[in-house]
């Protein structure tokens, strides 16, 4: 026996929130759905246009919360049915008259019994395999309308409609819309048509349409009307298969451990039959016969409807011997069309105990030349309402078991690939599955848009802390530069107050020691000379102790305008000179060190001059600006070369520690005449 069914693999794509009917799916993804609510990235549930409208603002979503939503959606489609298409010859559904422009309108009609109360419709595309793209919908319309109305209504009243920009395209699931209404009729309008594959003409094609109240289907096998005036209804396509229950997919429920199909061997002229007890009376409305799975070779190597009788009556009785037996339905193969995955038949309302199926007329097999009569079914469903009551109830048959089967799968809810499910949430799954597989791909853009920009902050924080150590290691070489050439100005700055300040008071102090030889013969005056000589080693010894510790100059140069001053009586008391300060408020802002270097380059000028110059008058100008501070001492002594180098060495020294322009020029009258320039920003003096 080759049982064998192709699955076909299809894209995956991703969607809507799970519909209503997923309970045991919402268990399961209870806390996850919890969080993404909370995070605003779960979406409202809605039909129609809204379902496949991106489910949130992904860009505005956090990474965790996509990574969840991915996850919830991987964790949903292992739950959802899967698309396994239907193999070998069968109905393709309705395709109406073709034409040359996509503006033109068809439509489609389907007569109910009477004003029903009807909560869903599904449409079914017609699939086409396509080269490139694979599975595709087939002439499903571009742009349509739903209409319903009832005995009393003609014109009807619109209950959806969809445009061209109503994302459902390109797809090969249901298309499920949502309504709450009564209606007699209900009709598809299409006003925009989509091309059919194999010339790129317009038409509209469907697969099926199921109209539910509740979990019937009531548009099953009712009077269906179309805008096509077709001269002949033949073959794969007629517009009475738009309602004959058979879809292009076999029932994948994708969850649970499937079993593998009842199939009872018999002459080929006898009738057998299989009867089932349903153990307690019930009103039965519907059966639905599920066809043979063909499972293991590809090419499957017999036709479809194998198994299933020619001619079959379905009896029901209160009484096991079947005396009281009234028929509930009966079925013709008219054509190899005839035949589906789920036949399904209703009927009035009965009272049944007892059901049994005769095959009146069975399937006949031919092996090796041996003809058999040969009736099988992957299950067996009765319906109560909405109930399956055959469900685990036992079968017995009078068929010889030529394939080692189990008579329990007729009734056991499970088919070879699992769980059997109710023909709406089959169809709610298989479309919340075409949502989903293509929100999935959004979802993982997104992601790894996201994970791209990470990896390039990454990179960039990579590159930034790269700068930072070298930042810190040219600031440690900077600061250890600044440190050393500190060092250096401390050396050369502790040389340069030993020499101005030391060795002025030296000097000073030798020619006070001269002088006191010669005035050893007047007390009086030798008196204040050697007063005036212990001033000035008093004054060595201060310099001395701020030369070791630059840090403290409390004691020296306090106020600098008397400093220079008193340095002026002392050193130049036997020559004739002048001394002028402007801006004395402002110098009282130097800072100490400042005022100090200033004080002492003054005084090597003084020392100089008196040692070298031969000067006899000395004219010394001190202005303090806002900008800065110009110090000014002219001689009329033996002068020197103008210019900068001609600048003696120790007075260049001071004024580098000052970081001040410092020039020697050679006037007129003659003489030198010193000139200092302090700037006050420099120094950041307030």
């Amino acid at each position: 026996m080759t049982p064998a069914c192709l699955s076909p693999s299809t894209e995956r794509s991703i969607p809507l929130p799970p519909p209503p009917y997923l309970e045991r799916m919402k268990l399961k993804q209870n806390s996850t759905a919890i969080l993404l609510l909370l995070a605003g990235c779960f979406p409202a549930l809605t039909f129609g246009e809204a379902q496949n409208t991106p489910p949130a603002d992904l860009h505005n979503a956090s990474l965790s919360q996509l990574q969840q939503r991915a996850a919830a959606i991987d964790t949903e489609l292992d739950e959802l049915a899967h698309y396994s298409l239907r193999s070998g010859v069968g109905s393709i559904g309705y395709r109406s008259d073709v034409h040359l422009e996509a503006e033109h309108t068809e439509w489609v009609q389907i007569q109910l019994e009477a004003d029903t109360p009807i909560d869903q419709i599904v449409l079914v595309p017609s699939i086409w395999r396509d080269t490139k793209a694979g599975f595709k919908a087939d002439g499903f319309p571009l742009q349509f309308r739903i209409i319903a109305g009832t005995k009393k209504d003609a014109e009807g009243t619109v209950i959806a409609s969809f445009n061209g920009d109503s994302t459902i395209l390109p797809r090969i699931a249901p298309l499920l819309i949502p309504c709450a209404t009564t209606a007699s009729w209900v009709r598809v309008e299409a006003s925009v048509l989509s091309p059919r594959k194999f010339d790129g003409k317009y038409n509209l094609e469907l697969s099926e349409i199921m109209i539910f109240n509740g979990a019937t289907n009531v548009a099953l096998h009712q009077p269906v009307t179309t805008s096509s005036i077709i001269i002949k209804d033949s073959g794969a396509r007629k517009k009475g298969y738009l309602v004959d229950g058979f879809t292009p997919f076999l029932m994948d429920a994708g969850r649970g451990e499937g079993t593998v199909a009842f199939i009872g061997v018999a002459r080929i002229d006898a009738q057998p039959f299989i009867t089932i007890d349903l153990e307690r009376t019930y009103s039965l409305d519907r059966i639905q016969l599920h066809a043979i799975d063909f499972n293991d070779t590809i090419p499957q190597s017999t036709p479809a409807g194998y198994g299933q009788p020619n001619r079959l009556l379905v009896e029901g009785a209160l009484k096991a011997d079947f005396s009281d037996a009234v028929p509930l339905t009966k079925y013709r193969r008219g054509s190899i069309y005839d035949v589906g995955p789920i036949l399904t038949q209703r009927f009035p309302e009965t009272p049944c105990r007892y059901v049994r199926l005769t095959a009146l007329e069975p399937y006949v097999f031919d092996e090796d030349n041996e003809h058999q009569a040969r009736v099988g079914f992957a299950e067996i469903e009765l319906f109560s309402g909405n109930q399956n009551v055959a469900l685990h109830k036992p079968a017995t048959t009078h068929l010889l078991d030529g394939t080692g089967r189990s008579i329990a799968a007729l009734t056991d809810g499970t088919n070879l690939y699992g769980q059997i499910l109710p023909v709406r949430q089959w169809v709610e799954e298989l479309a919340h599955r075409h949502n989903l597989e293509n929100e999935r791909p959004q979802v993982a853009a997104e992601l790894n848009r996201r994970y791209a920009r990470q990896k390039i902050m990454l990179q960039i924080f990579i590159w930034l802390t790269v700068l930072l150590v070298v930042g810190i290691g040219f600031i440690i070489l900077i600061e250890r530069t600044r440190r050393i050439r500190k060092i250096s100005r401390i050396k050369e700055r502790f040389a340069a107050d030993l020499h101005d300040e030391l060795g002025a008071n030296l000097h000073t102090i030798g020619l006070l020691s001269d002088l006191s030889k010669e005035l050893m013969h007047s007390p009086d005056k030798l008196s204040k000379l050697l007063d005036r000589i212990r001033t000035f080693t008093e004054r060595s010894g201060t310099a001395a102790r701020y030369c070791t510790n630059m840090l403290e100059a409390k004691g020296i140069c306090e106020d600098l305008v008397e400093e220079m001053n008193r340095s002026s009586r002392r050193l130049l008391s036997d020559l004739d000179y002048h001394i002028e300060f402007s801006g004395e408020a402002l110098l009282e802002d130097l800072k100490p060190r400042v005022r100090i270097d200033i004080f002492l380059f003054f005084k090597e000028c003084l020392i100089n001059i008196l040692r070298h110059s031969g000067a006899t008058k000395v004219s010394i100008r001190l202005v303090a600006t806002p900008k800065d501070i110009c110090l000014t001492i002219t001689d009329n002594g033996h002068g020197i070369d103008s210019g900068k180098d001609q600048v003696p060495a120790s007075s260049r020294r001071r004024a580098r520690l000052l970081r001040a322009s410092v020039t020697a020029e050679h006037p007129k009258e003659g003489g030198t005449c010193i000139h200092l320039s302090v700037k006050r920003h420099k120094f950041r003096i307030l």
